[in-house]
């Protein structure tokens, strides 16, 4: 409101007739102290609004299947897992090689400590980056974020189609 009386109004009258906040504020318009005063306010209420930051989901992770343990740990500047236990070995026993890998020269790898979650960093409320199927030796773009009862949503995607699972805390 304060802003709203136009100089047209002003002509002819003394300061004295409007509060000391508009003669103020219209003296300082043009000047580089009054932007900086604009903008200094608009990055106070920009910072006092909170950034919407993912959950942390590092730790150990039930698959949905209930077949594996997935550890999930700070590597480098980004999030991976590894499979670090087995709940039901596979069939070829404990030490089973990754044999669905489409590049040869990884097929000997054992999949016990295997990385099958690579490169995920936090993007808003969720992590994003890449999970590894070591049964059908695919790898897919991922998206992670804990849900509201303290599980953890694993969606492996295909384009605009994702498919999520529930991995549970492995206490």
């Amino acid at each position: 409101m304060i802003n709203a009386i136009s100089m047209t109004h002003t002509k002819g009258k003394s300061i004295a007739a409007y509060p000391a906040a508009v003669y103020v504020d219209r003296k300082m318009r043009g000047s580089p102290m009054y932007f900086a005063k604009k903008y200094l306010i608009a990055a106070c209420i920009v910072t006092a609004i909170p950034a919407q930051a993912a959950a942390p989901i590092s730790g150990r992770w039930i698959t949905q299947s209930k077949d594996g343990v997935v550890e999930i740990y700070q590597c480098g500047a980004v999030l991976c897992g590894k499979l670090a236990k087995f709940l039901v070995n596979p069939p070829a026993g404990p030490g089973a090689k990754d044999i669905n890998n489409p590049d040869k020269a990884l097929r000997s790898r054992t999949i016990l400590g295997l990385n099958v979650l690579t490169g995920f960093k936090a993007d808003g409320e969720q992590y994003k980056g890449q999970i590894y199927d070591p049964k059908s030796g695919k790898t897919y773009r991922s998206i992670v974020y804990k849900g509201k009862s303290g599980n953890l949503v694993v969606k492996g995607c295909i384009g605009p189609f994702c498919q999520a699972q529930t991995w549970t805390p492995a206490g």
